[in-house]
């Protein structure tokens, strides 16, 4: 396939900090390439540097003649009084059907409304419309930034869809490790660990896992290879090897080589990760706190009802909803920042919430880095011991430089780390957590999920990460944002339940188009070829229906609700035989109207 981009040794310095060096990749017709690596190692700024928004240091970046290249950026901006239709048709390539476009765009993308103003938008819908604006440009290369923030769990599948089905290549920075999955076809990690800070592998992020997990064992024998030859050479050195000669000359500066070369390994080598480590209380309720029928509406609009469950010790519980459903406005009335219209919220006496909130207010931008993370002076009690404010630092992977840096001026993710790092110094019994993996590395996703699930105490947990809703939640709350609210046991379940209600109102458009096409008058007006496409066309839907009644009942299939992969697929694999029952129902209909 022809190439769309490549660049070559790109370096990128922000003062004295090196982001990255001598990177260099390639990118080819229908490519997906997702990109990874750990908070600070310059993603996003590589993005921008592929996007011409950011100019490298060195290197350069070459695009196909012509390429149109489409960027949606991490937290996109819009003019707040601006619809979002016209923000879109803004963004639209200029063409004849440019109108017909747009429409078919924001059908598509699901906006109710194409009128409203893009700054009453929530951060979700925010994301929709970025890239509803990108995919107005028509672009041969599409640029996405953590795409999967704010979004809610639908929108991440229905930008699964997008993704997968589009003519376009596509290079998206993200942490979602099930969007990575489902949409790769190469990832890319940047990280110092690899000789040129970048490792790549063709296929899914699962394959990918298992490349890297090679090369890193090659890279360690090659460590270990490199120690002992190191050490032999240092025995020579210190046997009192003469330097007279020119083959002793030769081994002396051999023996230096080796010893720069294993430093450079060594230097890759040492990664870090966070150490994240939530306090539990050890208080053994079983009734921390117990909702009776409680009930909330928000700006008019009922968000939950007649809403009961209790939250105990051991409590795993996992709420979604899409976007705007009252996710972040039930977490407040469990935490008694905002009460119920109805119904009543009862605590154990004593009770110790843990919250970690969404937007992340409490920072002050402001302070200093130490200030943030020990606001009374030079150290911390964490479980009962002193710790240096510089030691506590290091734990979350900060270094003693950046220690009177001003909060504002720390990425996304290291914002986040700062946060847990408070909310760690506070012993819990029930932690609430409002989308905790935003702006989160892999490396420390995984870290923070395994101390999450051995938290003995309670967790209440809103996020769009389907891998962390997998792994900690034993129950989940959906909410429909109606005021209606269901409980599953899995995510795989919820999946199919949605999948299933999604097909209903097209059940029921098949069913009224039959009976218009049954109660048509007959005329006979059609050709020959349509008289023999007509006589066909009753078989041909009945075995169109039969498909679309086999795709339905594997629903209930356990190894499928237990495979997300397949859950998700299966559902796809639904909506395009739900849509071809309907056109063949639409085309008999259309035969039928001929005929006198």
């Amino acid at each position: 396939m022809a190439v769309l981009l490549t660049c070559e040794s790109l370096e990128k310095s922000f003062g004295s900090r090196t982001v990255f060096t001598d990177i260099s990749l390639s990118l080819h017709e229908g490519d997906r390439l997702g990109i990874i690596g750990p908070n600070g190692a310059g993603k996003s700024t590589f993005l921008r540097i592929l996007g011409g928004e950011t100019a490298a240091d060195r290197g350069a970046v070459s695009l196909r003649k012509g390429l149109r290249v489409a960027m949606v950026p991490q937290d996109p901006v819009f003019d707040a009084d601006v619809s979002v239709r016209d923000t879109v048709l803004a963004a639209a390539r200029e063409a004849d059907d440019k109108e017909l476009a747009v429409s078919k765009i924001l059908s598509r993308s699901g906006f109710p409304d194409p009128r409203a103003r893009a700054g009453d938008l929530s951060g979700g819908w925010k994301k929709r419309l970025a890239i509803a604006a990108a995919l107005a440009m028509d672009p041969g290369l599409l640029l996405l930034d953590e795409p999967t923030n704010h979004l809610d769990v639908e929108g991440i599948l229905w930008l699964e869809n997008v993704v997968n089905a589009a003519p376009f290549a596509s290079i998206f920075v993200t942490h979602d490790r099930y969007f990575l999955e489902n949409c790769s076809t190469r990832v890319a990690e940047i990280n110092r660990a690899y000789p040129q800070g970048l490792f790549t592998a063709p296929g899914s992020y699962s394959g990918f896992l298992e490349k890297r997990s090679e090369f890193l064992r090659a890279q360690r024998k090659q460590q270990a290879a490199l120690e002992n030859l190191v050490a032999n050479e240092i025995a020579w050195l210190r046997r009192g090897a003469k330097a007279r000669t020119s083959k002793s000359k030769a081994r002396i500066q051999d023996a230096m080589d080796l010893q720069r070369q294993l430093a450079g390994v060594n230097a890759r080598t040492q990664t870090g990760v966070s150490a994240v480590d939530f306090t539990a209380t050890g208080r053994p309720a079983k009734r921390l706190i117990v909702c009776e029928r409680i009930a909330k509406a928000l700006g008019g609009r009922e968000l939950f009802r007649d809403l009961s469950f209790i939250v105990g010790a051991g409590t795993r519980l996992g709420v979604l909803g899409a976007n705007g459903s009252g996710k972040t406005t039930l977490l407040r009335v469990l935490t008694g920042e905002l009460q119920p219209d109805a119904g009543e919220v009862r605590k154990a006496e004593g009770l110790r919430i843990t919250y970690f909130e969404q937007q992340r207010d409490s920072l002050d931008l402001e302070a200093p880095l130490r200030r943030a993370l020990s606001p009374s002076g030079d150290a911390v009690t964490f479980r009962g011991r002193q710790q240096h404010v510089a030691g506590w630092a290091a734990r979350f992977l900060f270094h003693q430089e950046q220690l009177d840096l001003p909060v504002g001026r720390l990425s996304g993710g290291e914002r986040a780390r700062v946060h847990i790092a408070r909310l760690m110094l506070e012993a819990a019994d029930v932690l609430i957590l409002d989308e905790p993996t935003n702006d989160l590395d892999i490396p420390t996703l995984e870290v923070l999920e395994s101390n999450l699930a051995d938290f003995p105490g309670a967790l209440v947990l809103v996020t769009h990460d389907r891998f962390l809703l997998d792994r900690l939640s034993t129950v989940l709350l959906a909410l429909d944002g109606q005021g209606g609210a269901e409980f599953y046991a899995e995510l795989a379940q919820w999946e199919q339940a949605t999948a299933a209600k999604k097909t209903q109102p097209a059940k029921e458009s098949q069913q009224a188009a039959k009976a218009k096409a049954a109660t048509a008058p007959p005329k006979k007006k059609l050709s020959y070829l349509e008289l023999r496409e007509w006589e066909q066309m009753e078989h041909l839907i009945h075995k169109a229906e039969t498909t679309l009644q086999q795709k339905r009942e594997e629903l209930s299939n356990p190894e499928v609700v237990s495979n997300p992969e397949r859950l998700i697929a299966l559902a796809k694999e639904i909506e395009e035989a739900d849509g071809e029952v309907n056109r063949l129902i639409e085309r008999w209909s259309e035969l039928e109207g001929k005929r006198e």
